[in-house]
């Protein structure tokens, strides 16, 4: 079938699309993000099946696994094999990940079975009491400081050249790792907001990047969720385009994480979270 047509670069495929323009119709070829049920099996337990874009999933096991708190360092994971199905009526794909007993243990204690959606954060968990609203505190090691005054500008005017999918389809978030001076040293996309980030995440863990010493720049808005993955790998801020929730805001002042959003070359919005009690 033509709309599983690959375009080349994973994560996007082919469609015959009419496009209207007032009384003008043309026939062309358009691309489509790719959008994949990915079930992320643990130590043969299938724990979620997240909706996301089938590339860097290896990236996207370590980062969901951590960021859930899963598993408490990349060396608790032991293996990752990644496996894709382009079937025709339903292409898909498993991440098996193999992790140490005693992370099996306690994942199977939280009796949680995810049945991700797109821009899902918290589904499928079996009652409120098993919301973490109580984040870690992010550690402040002057970070915060040191960021240039113009970084959030740089990082908004470079981000749109790190998304390439974007660009190609117009329908994915990215997630952004910048430094001190707001450069973009890494960027990840994705149909889901919180998959783009678990693959940034996921990469830094596994290149043992110091997460204290650099900001995430989201290309979306600000959720609990989102607040909470950054706050559990120690991440001093956090910066997003569109707005955050009242809980985003909560969640980032218990942590400490300084929280800005509405970020743009000439403008942000800081809601002053940052090391607060």
């Amino acid at each position: 079938m033509d709309d599983l047509e690959t375009t080349g670069q994973p994560g996007a495929i082919t469609r015959q699309v009419h496009r209207h323009r007032g009384e003008t119709v043309e026939t062309v070829t358009d691309h489509v993000g790719q959008e994949w049920p990915v079930a992320l099996v643990f130590n043969g337990i299938s724990h979620a099946v997240m909706m996301c874009t089938p590339r860097d999933l290896e990236a996207f096991a370590v980062g969901f696994a951590i960021s859930e708190g899963i598993v408490a360092r990349s060396s608790d994971i032991q293996d990752i094999e990644v496996e894709l199905h382009d079937d025709a009526e339903l292409p898909h794909a498993e991440v098996q990940i193999q992790v140490i007993q005693q992370a099996f243990v306690g994942l199977k204690e939280k009796r949680r079975a995810l049945a991700g959606r797109t821009g899902c954060g918290v589904c499928g968990i079996e009652s409120i009491d098993l919301l973490d609203l109580e984040p870690e505190r992010v550690a402040d090691t002057g970070f915060l400081q040191r960021l240039a005054v113009d970084a959030i500008a740089r990082a908004a005017k470079a981000l749109p050249e790190h998304q390439a999918l974007t660009r190609l389809t117009g329908g994915l978030h990215a997630a952004a790792w910048c430094d001190e001076s707001g450069a973009i040293l890494r960027a990840f996309e994705d149909v889901g907001r919180h998959n783009a980030l678990d693959k940034l995440i996921g990469q830094l863990v596994l290149d043992r990047v110091d997460t204290q010493q650099g900001f995430v720049f989201l290309s979306s808005r600000a959720s609990y969720e989102l607040v909470r993955k950054a706050a559990r790998v120690n991440v001093p801020m956090l910066a997003t385009i569109s707005a955050p929730s009242s809980l985003a805001i909560a969640i980032a002042r218990k942590a400490g994480v300084r929280l800005v959003s509405f970020c743009r070359e000439s403008s942000y919005v800081d809601y002053d979270t940052a090391q607060s009690t």
